[in-house]
């Protein structure tokens, strides 16, 4: 429990709730960093639960929300719900008008179980697609059929493409995606010559880097999906466009969230919110993007003040980020069709570490952990 000016308060009259990213904040690949056990020691009570709304927002997006969830309580020693957990993928349920087309999944672990996990009921993997049109798949010369292979079931029409992650057979899923994308969904036949309209892509995840056990940060879906932009117009001679693009810093994920905070605020609201992150590009840029948002949907009731929320954006330098670095430095790595202004690029706060930024947000809302 926490105390403000010697009384408990209760975790449920707090307006604040606070957005949480995982990778560079709390771990670093399969381990914890030590400031984040600290911070959870003051976020939780003793039976392990969280004393105010916490929402885990990461642009991971190869497992379960379930899963994720177990994974986050076993490493945080914590109370996590999958209610608490927001992947780059979970805006795709709310996307009901694809659910009923054939969609192409790319990515890697159960991306199928977890396209029908959000909605869709036809889904077509890449590996799927390499098993019934094996001559395709020709980058690797030992996965090349010794044998011409026998006539198989004709696939249904490809509709969509959704993008989850990063694939691990790279050439693979860039040359099967480029044969759908200019076979306007039929991989088996040849491309045509003007493809017309261009199916519908729905990308999750586009971070340029993220932040492992390695010294420097390592290759994301944002490079992923840059190869295939390049691939796309050195052959079409124009650019490859996205129905939507999933994920932080997108606004979609942080209206997502939120409304997962006022879900465990017992509808009383949560009207300040305070994200930490280590990348500027996703974290900084998505939580100024929205505060920038909750800005302009203030409500005037008439003869009252405005009823507005705020974002807060707390950048930490213990992932991507480095002390010292200029933060407008970043834009490079921005994905082309989410540059920002340099305004969304500043944090409200930069501090060392997960905990630092704890303490600064119980300094602001006056409360102290009752440890």
């Amino acid at each position: 429990m926490w105390r403000r000016l010697g009384q408990t308060v209760s975790p449920v009259r707090t307006q604040a709730g606070l957005l949480l990213d995982v990778d560079g904040v709390l771990v670093r690949g399969g381990s914890v960093l030590p400031a984040a056990r600290r911070a959870v020691l003051k976020l939780v009570d003793r039976k392990r639960r969280f004393v105010l709304p916490v929402v885990f927002v990461t642009n991971a997006g190869s497992c379960q929300r379930d899963r994720k969830a177990q994974q986050l309580s076993d490493l945080l020693h914590a109370q996590v719900s999958p209610d608490q957990v927001v992947l780059s993928y979970s805006p795709l349920q709310n996307m009901k008008s694809f659910h009923d087309k054939c969609v192409l999944v790319c990515g890697q672990g159960p991306i199928t179980d977890i396209a029908h996990t959000l909605g869709f009921h036809r889904v077509l993997s890449i590996d799927q697609l390499v098993e019934q049109h094996p001559l395709l798949d020709m980058v690797d010369h030992n996965r090349r059929p010794e044998t011409p292979p026998s006539r198989v079931q004709q696939l249904p029409a490809i509709e969509a493409i959704v993008l989850f992650g990063e694939p691990i057979r790279w050439e693979t899923s860039l040359q099967l995606l480029t044969d759908v994308l200019l076979s306007h969904g039929r991989p088996g036949l040849v491309h045509a010559p003007q493809p017309g309209k261009q199916l519908p892509v729905l990308a999750c995840n586009t971070d340029l880097l993220w932040m492992a056990e390695a010294p420097s940060p390592r290759f994301g879906h944002g490079v992923f999906l840059l190869c295939l932009e390049a691939v796309y117009r050195r052959l079409m001679g124009r650019e490859l466009q996205y129905q939507v693009l999933l994920g932080k810093p997108g606004l979609t994920t942080y209206q997502y969230a939120h409304q997962l905070l006022d879900q465990q605020s017992h509808n009383t609201g949560v009207r300040k919110i305070y994200a930490i992150g280590d990348n500027p590009l996703t974290d900084v840029v998505g939580a100024n993007l929205y505060d920038r948002h909750l800005t302009q949907q203030e409500v005037k009731p008439s003869g009252a003040e405005p009823v507005s929320a705020r974002c807060h954006s707390l950048l930490v330098c213990s992932g991507v980020y480095r002390a010292g670095s200029e933060v407008t430095s970043d834009l490079c790595q921005a994905h082309r069709d989410l540059l920002p202004d340099l305004e969304l690029l500043r944090p409200d706060h930069v501090v060392q570490d997960v905990e630092e930024a704890v303490d600064l947000l119980l300094l602001q809302e006056g409360l102290t952990p009752d440890l």
